[in-house]
């Protein structure tokens, strides 16, 4: 069986080292090269081709989810592994609708490590466990709108915006929590608005809380 070609893309040396040292105890994985930027990830993804990513989030010149969406747009067939500090539940939706195969700690055991590379490199979704946790809750929390009917025409991006608006988020914060553009965040606010014709951010805003959304749980 062909060994598993795995890239590594993190901006701290000593942890890249570190899992470069627990890779290289499983004779079925090859680590083909390790960078620590987001434009290095893209560039040397598209040249090697590996069949797996372990990819972090914050790292210079470009985050490590606007990386795994232009890396997937070229190369579908690359199989990528979020593996961060960040657990908030914004930063794991915005990952998965990157097109990341998984999404782990750093803190995780190296037996963790090594089943996760294994189930996403075979195309399975894997979770860190209280990750798994989280993004049910997260979905739990958009999902009264959708059932009601009231909210069922917005797309699940723009729900997840609708969602920061009615907590109070602005434009600005939305952009940097979803890992997108003003541009985009301002695009798909006026979508939003069209489509629950209203007026304003207000009255947006009371039609997400009527469904259910912006609530903090056991309010």
């Amino acid at each position: 069986m062909p060994q598993l070609r795995v890239l590594l893309a993190d901006d701290h040396p000593t942890f890249r080292g570190g899992l470069l040292a627990l890779l290289e105890t499983d004779p079925d994985m090859l680590v083909v090269g390790e960078v620590g930027s987001g434009d290095e990830i893209i560039q040397m993804a598209d040249e090697l081709k590996p069949d797996l990513i372990i990819m972090d989030i914050k790292m210079p010149n470009c985050n490590g989810i606007e990386a795994t969406r232009q890396i997937l747009q070229k190369n579908p067939q690359i199989r990528i592994l979020i593996m961060t500090m960040f657990e908030d539940d914004h930063t794991v939706a915005a990952a998965m609708r990157a097109g990341a195969k998984g999404y782990i700690l750093k803190g995780a055991l190296p037996d963790e490590i090594m089943r996760a590379i294994r189930v996403a490199a075979d195309g399975g979704a894997i979770f860190s466990p209280d990750i798994a946790l989280r993004f049910i809750d997260y979905f739990d929390q958009i999902r009264p709108g959708v059932q009601e009917g009231t909210l069922s025409h917005l797309t699940p991006r723009e729900l997840e915006i609708l969602d920061l608006i009615a907590k109070g988020s602005r434009n600005g914060e939305i952009a940097e929590n979803l890992f997108l553009s003003p541009s985009t965040v301002r695009n798909h606010i006026t979508n939003i608005l069209s489509k629950l014709q209203v007026a304003n951010r207000a009255e947006a805003i009371r039609k997400a809380r009527d469904a259910g959304l912006g609530i903090p749980k056991g309010e």
